[in-house]
């Protein structure tokens, strides 16, 4: 369950957005779109290595 404390006077908008945000970091969304259709192993773990390798070449650009 996600608890969101709300101060006095404090703005709506601002409670939900920190509720949204607690919600997304727990990734509840995340798995139920990936429950929705089946992948194969093979292609989940190329994906990895193609996201791995994306992520590498920006950390070389960094330097």
């Amino acid at each position: 369950m996600i608890i969101v404390p709300v101060k006095e006077g404090e703005n709506i908008e601002r409670a939900l957005k920190k509720f949204k945000r607690k919600f997304e970091k727990t990734g509840t969304i995340k798995e139920l779109r990936s429950r929705q259709e089946f992948t194969k192993p093979s292609v989940r773990r190329r994906e990895m290595v193609k996201k791995a390798i994306y992520v590498q070449k920006l950390h070389q650009t960094e330097e």
